[in-house]
């Protein structure tokens, strides 16, 4: 791993990476966070309010789209930070989605993802991703009826929950009880966040899900932004979607996921909560097999296995590289949508937006990351459940991966320049093929990986990406931080392939955006 991925990697987990994974009891004493209990106050009508941040959150709320991004460039210019921006519009989300519209929590989703793009652009163009995300952020929340329709209200603990945990929680997610399950939450706010936060995994490792992990773990890492004093308004948003989805199933009359029954089972086997777990690395020619046996097996197969792995003593962070690198490996296997699936923004061959492999990719990483920041018992869970979630695709997708690496072969990376103009070529013929054969030749050539990544980094801007550019790129660029050498550039390549699939349909709100900016 490169010194610069990894230092940028590290900087950007700020405390939300260690809070829960050092134990509450010891993040409160270090003052890394303090207790759940939310610094969002109400007004006479009842309504979530924001403090000092209500102003700029009720801006964005408020603000029609077409007036916002040249209000907020007006904001910039006059010394208004990305960081307040986004957190603002975090708060505006969640006070008026609360985790339960699609368009929004995808939106919501992407804020800090859109962040952390913005600090690897130039002066002059590194608003651009942030006007992007709160461009979309307004128009879901003016065709919601902006101010005048919030999912988040007032919330009051009960005191006769006090002392509840996970089991209680995951109980209430089941039931579709949300008032219990809202309360079950307000009434853990005498408990350092990260405490609270391994009690909602109970709920969320309840389903695989995409939206229900990545939505957890980006409303944890959204505390880095916002700030941990509103914990509770963010993770609202993840037990109101545990709540809706429990809800759909009951009125669907479907059967939950078989995961329910099959991880009590695992988290009893061999040592897995009752010894500290181990840090061995069998090495690559393990992680290669376990990816195959992920990407091929069945979800049972798959979870299995994995328990096993614990259980002898597999390091965590090993386990997780192999769902991770599983997961881009069905990206790299997807045929691509067929003409019976297209859509206008995702047209036949495309592999980007809701696809098999960014879902997978996205999912992964949510996993992996909780695995990191939780305790024993929810690091071995999330890991498991995260195996189950990629595996089971098999016949979704080819059996080998688009021949990217015999592609690669005739290429020249001599010169950066030479490179990046194909690159640019490639992706904006939507050729997927050579777009990843080029990023493999970039690794044969040994170019730095930051050359690609910041190349690939422009599409990401510009391009709709069907709701998902900005949540997998920033999934890519932590997945490749954490990976070992001889893989990572899978993720690249991946990436490269997403890249060339989305070419074509620019986001909304851009071009007005770049006028505004003067590029």
């Amino acid at each position: 791993m490169s010194m610069r991925f990894r230092r940028e990697f590290l900087a950007s987990v700020g405390s939300g990476m260690m809070i829960a994974g050092l134990g509450s009891n010891l993040a409160a004493e270090l003052g890394l966070v303090g207790e759940l209990g939310d610094e969002a106050f109400r007004d006479e009508g009842g309504r979530l309010t924001f403090g000092d941040m209500e102003p700029l959150v009720a801006y964005i709320q408020e603000t029609e789209p077409s007036r916002l991004q040249a209000g907020l460039v007006d904001k910039i210019r006059s010394g208004l930070d990305f960081k307040t921006i986004i957190a603002a519009g975090a708060l505006a989300n969640a006070r008026v989605f609360g985790g339960q519209d699609y368009d929004g929590y995808h939106t919501f989703m992407a804020l800090g993802p859109a962040l952390s793009m913005s600090s690897r652009l130039a002066t002059e163009r590194a608003a651009l991703p942030i006007l992007k995300v709160l461009y979309r952020n307004a128009q879901r929340i003016q065709s919601r009826g902006g101010p005048t329709k919030e999912a988040l209200g007032e919330l009051h603990a009960d005191h006769d929950f006090v002392g509840v945990g996970g089991g209680e929680m995951q109980e209430a997610t089941r039931s579709g009880n949300l008032e219990q399950a809202e309360q079950l939450l307000a009434s853990m706010s005498h408990l350092p966040a990260g405490e609270a936060y391994n009690h909602l995994q109970y709920s969320v490792q309840d389903e695989v899900d995409v939206h229900r992990v990545v939505l957890a773990w980006r409303a944890w890492m959204t505390l880095d932004i916002t700030g941990p004093q509103f914990a509770q308004t963010l993770l609202r948003q993840s037990v109101r979607y545990c709540v809706d989805a429990e809800r759909q199933l009951n009125a669907r009359n479907q059967k939950p996921s078989p995961i329910r029954e099959l991880l009590p089972k695992l988290l009893s086997k061999g040592r897995l909560l009752g010894e500290p777990l181990g840090d061995r690395d069998p090495g690559d020619g393990w992680l290669e097999s376990t990816i195959s046996s992920i990407v091929f097996g069945s979800p049972e197969q798959a979870a299995t296995l994995i328990a096993d792995a614990l259980a002898e003593g597999i390091a965590p962070s090993v386990i997780g590289e192999a769902i991770s690198l599983a997961s881009t490996r069905l990206l790299l296997h997807d045929r691509g949508l067929t003409a019976s699936q297209a859509r206008p923004d995702r047209p036949e061959g495309s592999v980007h937006g809701a696809s098999i492999g960014v879902h997978a990719s996205d999912s992964a990483n949510a996993w992996r990351n909780i695995a990191r920041v939780t305790n024993q018992r929810n690091t071995v869970a999330s890991l498991i459940v995260g195996a189950y979630h990629t595996a089971g695709r098999g016949g979704q997708i080819q059996s080998a991966p688009i021949p990217y690496a015999d592609a690669a072969k005739g290429l020249n990376c001599k010169s950066q320049e030479h490179f990046m103009q194909e690159l640019h070529e490639s992706i904006q013929r939507n050729d997927q093929l050579q777009t990843c054969a080029l990023v493999e030749a970039a690794h044969q050539a040994g170019m730095d990986a930051e050359i690609v990544l910041n190349g690939l980094l422009d599409y990401a801007v510009s391009e709709d990406g069907a709701l998902h550019a900005e949540k997998y790129f920033r999934t890519v660029q932590e997945e490749f931080a954490t990976t070992r050498s001889s893989f990572r550039w899978q993720h690249l390549v991946g990436l490269g392939r997403v890249t060339a699939s989305e070419f074509g349909h620019p986001a909304p709100g851009q071009s007005e955006a770049r006028q505004l900016l003067g590029i």
